[in-house]
């Protein structure tokens, strides 16, 4: 029997923030990083897992995967990956390590890191990629991995069946179609704040030329800023593409809507106008600026959350995270809510490895869970992907239907010694050429 023999957990970092590549009014000047597991195997496959930070604090997130690998079960991998729902259960609600959260931050991303590597794991054991390994579980399996605490007044595990079963139905054409025509994508490498006018511009017409049909700006520095580049943007891409607009948390809630409606409604979304937790704020804002449609969801800390969001009528679009909740088994949650809402999933993928590992979860939506394509886009960022053993494809603004085994989360061995931080040779090279200070970079 397969046994677990080690975990390596790297602190993974890209200079981004030299380009100002995924700025915006928040987030100023992120590395792009991961905390990056490995999760050992005495017979092979390894299963992988990370979590994406914005670069300092990512050191934080690699002790707790630590402390979250420590915490499981010693069995064999044939046995916790047959159970991991109870695997899942041990990770989240340890009575002492829930404590540094619960059910959020850095504890709940390590746990989920773990869980990720060993669905990976799974998948790869299974010879599928993730979606169509867990598309292919029957109703009573998907219903054994979620864990519904503090759900069951939305959603019971009798509903979340009947979601499922229902799901059935077409399944197998519904998992040709994607096959053959991937999943809509949206593009967000036009609009970081950073970036001038004419680069916004230039990447503006370049991504519908690529066959995008809706791309995102950063706002919320400067409201006469914003409306410059939102009529730019529009002049750039013409009538019928779609500009949403993403705020990343920067607005009080009495000051959203007036910023919002200074942009018109030609604006297809606002993401994030104001705190991540604030439930009953985005419920004001979205009634404030009807008929603009609010999205949030990327930095929500888990489902329940989700689930308050929902029950107050506080969003139009869930935007799930691959890596901010507890892994698969918190995101197979959070697709049922939104399932029973009626409410479309649109994931958060800004970030190394995100498009790789969230994609996986839209398509599994489709082809069991939600059944629909209707307002329905993946984001997608095209940059770091290089460094995936499987990355993403999008071909004319569509996802293609990932074929490799497992989740998608392995980096190539040469890139994670190279941009280990901090003495991996990409970054002593930055600083032997005064790119980057030892200061400026610790």
């Amino acid at each position: 029997m397969t046994k677990i023999i080690g975990a390596e957990i790297v602190d993974v970092r890209f200079p981004t923030s030299l380009e100002l590549d995924g700025s915006d009014a928040v987030n100023v000047d992120p590395d792009y990083s991961a905390a990056y597991l490995r999760l050992v195997t005495d017979e092979g496959p390894d299963g992988y897992g990370l979590v994406f930070t914005a670069g300092r604090g990512n050191e934080v997130v690699v002790a707790a995967i630590q402390s979250a690998v420590d915490l499981l079960p010693d069995e064999e991998v044939e046995t916790l990956l047959g159970h991991l729902g109870q695997v899942s259960k041990a990770l989240v609600h340890d009575s002492q390590f829930r404590w540094i959260g619960p059910e959020k931050g850095a504890a709940h991303m390590a746990a989920g890191a773990v869980l990720n590597a060993l669905w990976d794991l799974k998948a790869k054991q299974a010879g599928l990629p993730l979606w169509e390994l867990l598309a292919r579980m029957s109703p009573e399996e998907l219903v054994e991995v979620v864990d519904f605490t503090h759900l069951r007044d939305a959603i019971t595990e009798a509903e979340a069946l009947e979601i499922f079963t229902r799901g059935q139905d077409g399944k197998e054409e519904r998992i040709a179609a994607l096959k053959q025509h991937g999943y809509a994508a949206y593009t967000t490498s036009a609009g970081w704040l950073g970036y001038s006018d004419d680069k916004m511009v230039r990447l503006a017409k370049e991504a519908v030329a690529d066959g995008f049909t809706l791309i995102k700006l950063k706002v919320g520095a400067s409201v006469d800023d914003d409306v410059r580049r939102m009529r730019l943007a529009r002049e750039a891409v013409g009538p019928d593409i779609k500009i949403a607009i993403d705020a990343n948390q920067i607005w009080e809630v009495h000051e959203a809507s007036a910023w919002i409606n200074a942009l018109g409604h030609d604006v297809y979304w606002v993401e994030e106008p104001t705190s991540p937790d604030d439930v009953l704020g985005h419920a004001r804002i979205r009634r404030e600026i009807s008929p603009v449609r609010v999205a949030t969801g990327e930095a929500v800390q888990n489902r329940i959350i989700f689930k308050q969001l929902l029950q107050a009528e506080a969003l139009d679009f869930m935007q799930i995270d691959s890596t901010r909740v507890a892994g698969p088994n918190e995101n197979i949650a959070n697709l049922l809510l939104a399932a029973k809402f009626g409410i479309p999933v649109c994931p958060h993928a800004g970030g190394v490895g995100l498009c790789e590992l969230v994609v996986h979860f839209s398509f599994f939506d489709f082809a069991v869970v939600s059944t629909a394509l209707e307002n329905r886009v993946i984001e997608f960022v095209d940059h770091l992907h290089e460094h995936f053993v499987a990355p993403v494809t999008v071909v004319n603004g569509r996802y293609q239907a990932p074929g490799a085994p497992g989740n998608g989360a392995e980096m190539y061995a040469d890139s994670v010694s190279r941009w280990t931080y901090p003495a991996g040779a990409g970054w002593e090279e930055l600083r032997s050429s005064g790119r980057i200070t030892a200061i400026a970079s610790d």
